[in-house]
């Protein structure tokens, strides 16, 4: 018997809705749920003040006491892929919780692009037909902006059938069916998105407390006494939406978001890497701290008549410069998108990219996961040579010209330019601009590119210089 001891219990610990008499657990741990495979789980609950719980499963168990307060916590495992199972939660009185499953637990966040239903997405009534995967297990969050951090969430587990996945996320859908497929374990998709929210809304109130962020705090503290619970302010969705599932045993998260602080580019180049080291040090996983953190670069789009068209190639910069943290993967739409609809439908391509990723980092197997990303730039001659990692087999898709370059001398005007491939490397230049300083490659809100790789994976927007941006002072 392998028995652990009580782990500290947050007062934030969630309240109980599945329960005997006195064991109470929170709604993530029912019927039909995933646990994360090769970590030690972390189950939770309330009882008695005192009260002596016992934890079964998969052939091992844990003890804990209940604190002063009723709240106990324990870790219990790792196991290895498998069930279903039955777990059993003993006090006075027992809870069983069957059908449980070990596996790939992924958390799928974000904004409108990410909450978009697979009814609503491309093909709907052919993939809602198909969708027949009982190992893969979905957990849709509700909507809640919170003042006050939320204890649990009216949710269950189901399995993908075509009832219960034409509502669910279908970028988390599709990249969770592309895991299955291709690891062939059962996969936990936990949902928790909400259309046009920006990124402050999901960080907690410790991360949002950075000095740097001050110019938001003040924007809402008028604000704030109308519309409390409006799902804007920052934390309310971290309180309302990301609180109650925390610490359940996770092994990533894939995001989709972004478009809601396209105005304030720059900004987000802090507070994206803030969000991502917030939520790894709330969940403080003890197998997996710098767990993976995998999102989506924005789009092509055609933003509204007024707004500068370099904002959102700015986003998808302050996207790309989050990559500097541990564990993270960026995967690169700027060719699937819509230039009239902000939300492109076909979801299927994001959920394979973002799958790519983990397929690739995760779970060790042999595939291309990016298309080409700028390493650096250097002089030659009247020219700009660029050079890219995930190079081999540099071609313009449909084997044309490469278009999406502008080059500009030292008086930063950007000029179309010609580029040619040259072994791994890209050669831009213009014969009106005879000594060149800088290059940037689809720097638009819409661009006309087609740079990729052997695999078809289109390259990241980029720039070379270090110019101010269009967002500057934006907050």
């Amino acid at each position: 018997m392998n028995t652990l001891l009580l782990v500290p219990v947050l007062a934030t610990l969630l309240t109980p809705v599945v329960s005997g008499d006195d064991v109470k657990l929170p709604a993530m741990f029912r019927s039909g749920m995933v646990l994360q495979r090769d970590i030690r789980v972390p189950i939770w609950g309330t009882a008695n003040p005192g009260e002596q719980i016992k934890v079964e499963f998969a052939g091992k168990a844990a003890q804990v006491q209940a604190n002063t307060q009723g709240n106990w916590r324990t870790l219990l495992g790792p196991f290895p892929a498998g069930g279903p199972f039955k777990m059993s939660i003993t006090g006075k009185t027992e809870v069983v919780i069957d059908d449980v499953l070990v596996g790939e637990v992924w958390v799928c966040s974000g904004q409108s692009n990410m909450e978009w239903a697979v009814r609503r997405a491309k093909d709907p009534d052919q993939e809602i037909r198909a969708a027949s995967f009982p190992k893969i297990r979905l957990f849709k969050v509700p909507r809640r902006a919170s003042v006050t951090a939320v204890r649990d969430v009216d949710a269950k587990w189901t399995a993908v059938t075509p009832k219960t996945v034409a509502d669910f996320s279908a970028v988390g859908y599709y990249f969770g069916r592309e895991l299955f497929e291709s690891i062939h374990v059962p996969i936990g998709l936990i949902q928790s998105a909400w259309g046009g929210t920006p990124v402050e809304s999901w960080m907690s109130e410790q991360a949002i407390a950075d000095k740097r962020f001050a110019p938001l705090r003040k924007r809402w503290e008028e604000r704030a006494k109308k519309q409390p619970r409006h799902p804007h302010r920052p934390s309310n969705l971290f309180r309302g939406m990301i609180n109650p599932l925390l610490p359940y045993g996770i092994r990533g998260v894939v995001w989709y978001q972004g478009e809601s602080n396209a105005s304030r580019a720059e900004q987000y180049v802090a507070l994206f890497p803030a969000l991502i080291e917030d939520w790894r040090g709330h969940w403080n996983q003890i197998d997996n701290k710098d767990f993976p953190f995998y999102f989506v670069q924005l789009a092509n789009f055609t933003v509204r008549k007024g707004q500068d068209p370099r904002t959102w190639a700015e986003l998808r910069e302050a996207q790309s410069l989050a990559l500097r943290l541990p564990n993270t993967g960026m995967a690169v739409t700027i060719d699937i998108g819509n230039p009239r609809d902000i939300h492109p439908r076909n979801k299927q391509e994001v959920g394979r990219r973002l799958a790519l990723l983990a397929r690739a980092r995760v779970y060790g197997e042999d595939v291309e996961d990016s298309g080409p990303m700028f390493r650096r730039a250097s002089p030659a001659g009247r020219a700009i040579r660029i050079e890219f990692d995930n190079s081999y087999g540099l071609r313009a898709r449909g084997d044309g010209e490469l278009l999406g370059f502008t080059i500009a001398g030292s008086d930063r005007k950007f000029l179309p330019a010609e580029a040619r491939i040259v072994g791994r490397d890209v050669i831009v230049q213009s014969d009106e601009v005879p000594a060149p300083v800088a290059v940037r490659y689809a720097w638009t809100d819409n661009p006309t590119c087609n740079l990729v790789n052997h695999t078809g994976l289109p390259a990241s927007p980029f720039r070379t210089d270090t110019w101010p941006r269009v967002t500057a002072g934006k907050h």
